[in-house]
């Protein structure tokens, strides 16, 4: 209460006794109604009269001492504590940071002991050949003196090459899991650091832990990013000191290297070209494993293995999922399983279907569909004369390649439509003829663009884009041009010739490159002449499968057989031999 409170409850003799504790009063209260609390408390103020009233008042008073032992105590050593520990905290900073600089050299490899890695070889598929020459390292870790009883020995290092997700690092995991030894993961990039010798001493520090838990595997993936070529940086390669130092370290534990004591090192890239010529040398890397895209098999083979986590249809034909899929490497595949899973899931379905697979293979190939963008009538029309066109060619001329289905829908950035194709068979070689062919199917919707409009649109920038990287490429690369004979006139070029710069090099004259360019715009237009050729024999397909796009948008490798076969491929004249067309007049005649 105030003070003044207190003054005159003291003078109307409602205070029974009160305390004088500091510069507070303490007191309780008498008289007072039963709701009124009974304890007060008032702060003093300086009154000398203040024992003479509570006297007269018969109010009964005593002074308390008051313990500020601890509040004294904090007053003083609080300040000294809380820079006490201000000062520790800097100092295990400092020391941290030290601990840290002391090991830098130390490895940063991932150790997979036995009991962590599960993989095996039958969870590899699609690369038998790789898997069966690095199946003998295995042997060799579960007993390496059984490999040497005749006086061979192990290579030194394996070297994977092959694209990215071909399954380089699951086959080494594989290697590891089989022998049920440690296995010992870094990236060649955890090698560099901002300190010249770090690198270094990390090789030092990652062989000397691997020869102290032999047998194991050491497994360097990206080796491109620590092995690339020395030398690069004076020539714009984007070398540096510190990895320079980091390769010559490593090709020194390479040389004092024992593979008598089962440890195998192996390694991944997918740019062998830009390693250093001395780490590809015998008695280093002195074995290379290539890991290449799958084939048709191969593809079956993988799809099957990613079936296992997911609830796929019965019906489902892996033969034909693999068909479709040519190119793909086994990451794709296992992203295309996971798409279509995703799709099952949005419509509703118990289980994956081929239908799935197949708006999988549209997503990832061709991006997003794009149904919220609308085409005004005439462009829509103009992109189904456009895919027929394709269709047509495609189905008169290509052999090779079924059609296996044909849509309007726009999908991903550009793209208003688009044809699929499915190869009926993995080919290596493929001839010229071949090369025409498909060019001509490139070129069919334009050719029928221009028969069917009477002029030309934008439409056509991707096909002719392909077609002329293919007719370039036969008459540089292939030998297939006449004119300019066997002569290689387009091959890459190696970081150690032509002032050690990547790329293509072009070393021919003026006269050479006027007569590429005509050879190639031969080529192309010849492809054109006889796409367009081909739409106008097979009009009415042409016509009546635009009329069947423009009601359905998206007809499959059925309808389109059915309609071909119901329209004139029996009737149709067959095509003859391509002539040579190289008047103007000759060139209107048949477009």
């Amino acid at each position: 209460m105030p003070y003044s409170q207190f003054l005159k409850y003291l003078g109307e003799q409602k205070i029974a006794s009160v305390a004088l504790v500091g510069d507070r009063i303490e007191g309780v209260l008498r008289n007072m109604p039963k709701d009124h609390p009974s304890h007060f408390s008032a702060i003093k103020v300086e009154d000398p009269t203040l024992s003479q009233r509570l006297l007269q008042a018969d109010v009964r008073f005593e002074a308390v001492h008051e313990n500020t032992l601890w509040r004294d105590v904090l007053v003083w050593l609080g300040p000294a504590l809380l820079m006490l520990g201000f000062w520790w905290f800097i100092m295990g900073r400092a020391g941290r940071a030290q601990g840290e600089f002391l090991s830098l050299g130390k490895s940063k490899a991932k150790v997979y002991v036995e009991r962590d890695l599960k993989i095996r070889f039958s969870d590899v598929a699609g690369i038998s050949e790789a898997k069966s020459e690095i199946q003998e390292l295995v042997q060799f870790l579960k007993d390496p003196s059984k490999s040497n009883r005749l006086g061979g020995r192990m290579p030194k290092g394996v070297l994977l090459v092959g694209p990215p997700g071909t399954g380089k690092t699951l086959l080494a995991r594989a290697v590891a899991g089989e022998a049920q030894v440690p296995f010992f993961s870094i990236n060649g990039s955890e090698f560099v650091e901002m300190f010249v010798g770090v690198g270094a001493a990390r090789v030092r520090d990652l062989f000397e832990q691997a020869r102290s838990q032999a047998p194991c595997i050491i497994f360097i993936d990206e080796l491109d990013a620590l092995g690339k070529a020395r030398g690069l940086a004076a020539l714009g390669g984007g070398g540096n000191d510190e990895k320079e130092q980091t390769l010559n370290q490593l090709l020194a534990e390479l040389d004092g290297f024992d593979p008598s004591q089962g440890v195998v090192l192996l390694a991944a890239t997918n740019r062998p070209e830009v390693l250093d010529p001395a780490l590809l040398r015998s008695g280093r890397f002195d074995r290379q494993v290539v890991i290449d895209k799958p084939d048709r098999k191969g593809r079956e083979e993988i799809l099957k293995i990613h079936f296992k986590g997911v609830q796929v249809a019965d019906v489902v034909n892996t033969q034909k999922i693999a068909a479709l899929t040519a190119g793909f490497s086994g990451a794709d595949l296992a992203n295309l399983v996971n798409e279509a899973a995703m799709v099952a899931t949005r419509r509703g379905a118990d289980k994956v279907e081929d239908s799935d697979f197949t708006a999988g293979i549209e997503r990832i190939v061709g991006g997003l569909e794009r149904k919220s963008k609308v085409l005004l009538p005439e462009e829509k029309k103009r992109v189904a004369y456009h895919e027929m066109g394709h269709v047509v060619v495609s189905f008169a001329l290509d052999r090779d390649e079924a059609i296996h289905k044909v849509s309007i829908i726009p999908r991903g950035v550009g793209a208003l439509g688009y044809t699929m194709r499915r190869p009926i068979e993995d080919r290596y070689i493929v001839d010229r003829d071949e090369l025409e062919r498909r060019m001509a199917a490139l070129l069919g919707g334009r050719a029928s663009e221009n028969i069917f409009f009477k002029e030309v649109s934008t439409g056509a920038a991707d096909d002719l884009d392909r077609a002329t990287d293919m007719a370039r490429a036969m008459v540089t690369r292939y030998g297939m041009s006449e004119s300019l004979g066997l002569l290689t006139y387009d091959r890459e070029t190696s970081p150690f010739l032509n002032g050690g710069g990547f790329g293509r090099s072009h070393d021919y004259s003026e006269a050479t490159a006027q007569i590429i360019d005509r050879e190639t715009r031969d080529i192309v237009n010849q492809a054109f002449y006889r796409a367009a050729r081909t739409v106008k024999q097979y009009r009415a397909f042409v016509e009546q499968g635009v009329q069947m796009l423009l009601e359905h948008e998206t007809l499959d490798e059925s309808q389109l057989q059915t309609l071909w076969t119901k329209v004139n491929r029996e009737t149709a004249p067959e095509l003859r031999p391509v002539e040579v067309i190289q008047t103007t007049e000759q060139r209107k005649q048949l477009v």
